[in-house]
C-alpha cells in the first residue's frame, strides 16, 4: 500500500515529545501543492484552512501542519513558517516569501498534561525532520490521540497517525495523512 510520502515532493517530519502525550506532524511541500480539506466535529481547532477554498488567491500550499496540543498547538505552525522562510519556501509576495502553511490541532490535554507542548521549536523540528523515516502510528500528532472515549476517558484505546495514496491516470497522485482521535 501506497503512503503519502511514496508521491513525488511530498515529505512528512514528526515531532514527538519525549515525556508528554503529545507531538506535531508536518507534511512538507517544498514546490507546492494544491490541497482541500473538509472540517468536522463540534469544536475544530484551524489555522488558514481557509485559503484553501478554490475561490481564494493562494492556488497551492508549502505544507500542512497537524498538532496535538489543542488550540495551544496551532503555534507549531510559527515553526514551520520560520523554517520554510529561512529555506525559502513559500508564495513569492512582490519579492517577499511567504509560506502558505495550513494547520489543525486535536485535543490531547488529559491528565493535567503540560500545555506548553507542542510549540513552536516542535514545529520547526517536524520540518527539519521531514524526508526523514517517515513513521505512522503513536508519533508526531498521532502520539496523545485516543479514540473510544464516549464512556468516559478511562475507556479510552490509544488512536494513532495513518497516510495513504494512490497514483491516478495522467500523473495525478492523491494522498491523505489523518490523525484519529475520535
Amino acid at each position: 500500500m501506497l503512503k503519502i510520502t511514496d508521491i513525488p515532493g511530498i515529505e512528512v517530519g514528526h515531532s514527538t515529545h519525549p515525556t508528554e502525550a503529545t507531538g506535531c506532524t508536518m507534511i512538507l511541500c517544498r514546490d507546492g501543492a494544491v490541497a482541500g480539506v473538509d472540517i468536522r466535529g463540534a469544536a475544530p481547532g484551524t489555522r488558514e484552512t481557509e485559503l484553501l477554498r478554490p475561490t481564494f488567491l493562494i492556488r497551492q500550499i508549502h505544507g500542512v501542519m497537524l498538532s496535538g496540543g489543542s488550540a495551544f498547538g496551532l503555534r507549531t505552525a510559527d515553526g514551520a513558517m520560520k523554517f520554510c522562510a529561512e529555506n525559502k519556501i513559500g508564495f513569492d509576495a512582490q519579492g517577499v516569501i511567504v509560506p502558505i502553511i495550513p494547520a489543525a490541532i486535536i485535543f490531547d490535554l488529559y491528565q493535567n498534561r503540560n500545555s506548553d507542548f507542542p510549540g513552536v521549536e516542535m514545529g520547526y523540528e517536524a520540518c527539519k525532520n521531514a524526508g526523514k523515516i517517515f513513521s505512522e502510528g503513536l508519533t508526531g500528532a498521532g502520539r496523545g490521540a485516543l479514540v473510544g472515549k464516549a464512556l468516559g476517558i478511562q475507556s479510552a484505546m490509544k488512536g494513532g497517525l495513518a497516510s495513504m495514496a494512490m497514483a491516478l491516470p495522467g500523473g495525478v497522485w492523491v494522498g491523505a495523512l489523518v490523525v484519529v482521535n475520535a
